[in-house]
């Protein structure tokens, strides 16, 4: 179930909000037929600053319920308002912690919802595009809901890390991709080898869309848990590779529109919300 008061501010606060924010940046948006008048869909932007959250429900003509990281609820200035504005608070201790919200963020998209998440799982500091986590594929083909790609450019500028105050006046450009359909895999759900797939598929759109240089490593990777692999030789069709301190993985390749793109598959089970969402924040 959705818990109880999430998103009941989010409409009046768009409305007003929407005139305020045309005034303070200079948006440029495209693509915004592309997010379903009706109907459940999963929003999935790169994410360079905490104004992404600001940016992206903005500019919409629907309400977005989101995931947040709980922390958030234990400052008493954010903990009753960021649940009003369409913040479903999640555990990152992962497992039966963080089961609520995920089951929360079904239920959204099977009543019809939009829900909003950074496949990146946290902040890029790099001003790359990084390796997307499998979360929001997972919850697309479970539900059957389309993943809209959203790039993002503009607002690492007006909020640049570590920063508290944004810049004003400055331009946002705000792109909405074609929807990618997740229905062809509904009888596949439990493959995380789809969910990679899928995930790929969904980066590459993204970086179409921003032109950001993509880099298969999780925004918050650090050497020790990173990915190493071999290059992988497309002909051959898969290649070995290894993660540090754990079993071998296996990593395919598959080519979209001419550019190959390498996935790392693994059949151990994904309860890691890390594995999932990486740093859950606003919009994901």
């Amino acid at each position: 179930m959705i818990p109880a008061g999430i998103g009941r501010l989010q409409g009046p606060v768009r409305r007003v909000l929407q005139p305020l924010v045309n005034r303070l940046w200079r948006f440029e948006i495209e693509g915004l037929e592309n997010v379903p008048a009706t109907g459940p869909a999963v929003l999935c932007p790169n994410h360079a600053a905490f104004i992404d959250s600001v940016v992206v429900p903005a500019v919409l003509n629907r309400d977005l319920i989101y995931v947040g990281k709980a922390e958030y609820l234990d400052d008493w200035k954010t903990k009753h308002l960021f649940p009003a504005l369409g913040m479903i608070p999640i555990d990152r201790r992962g497992g039966d912690h963080s089961k609520a919200a995920l089951d929360a963020a079904r239920q959204v998209l099977n009543t019809g919802g939009l829900f909003g998440i950074y496949p990146e799982g946290t902040r890029s500091r790099s001003g790359k595009l990084h390796k997307g986590r499998t979360g929001a594929a997972r919850l697309a083909v479970e539900t059957g809901a389309p993943l809209i790609p959203i790039g993002l450019l503009g607002t690492a500028d007006i909020q640049p890390p570590d920063t508290f105050m944004p810049r004003f006046g400055l331009p946002v450009r705000v792109r909405f991709g074609r929807p990618i359909d997740s229905s062809r895999y509904r009888d596949r759900i439990g493959d995380h080898g789809v969910y990679r797939s899928l995930t790929d598929e969904m980066m590459y759109e993204i970086g179409e869309l921003t032109g950001l240089e993509y880099v298969h490593t999780y925004a918050n990777a650090s050497p020790e848990v990173d990915v190493v692999s071999r290059p992988v030789d497309v002909s051959a069709g898969h290649e070995m590779g290894e993660r540090v301190g754990a079993e071998p993985v296996a990593v395919a390749s598959s080519e979209l529109n001419g550019v190959a793109v390498s996935s790392v598959l693994t059949n151990r089970p994904l309860s890691s919300l890390e594995e999932l969402f990486g740093e859950p924040v606003p919009v994901g």
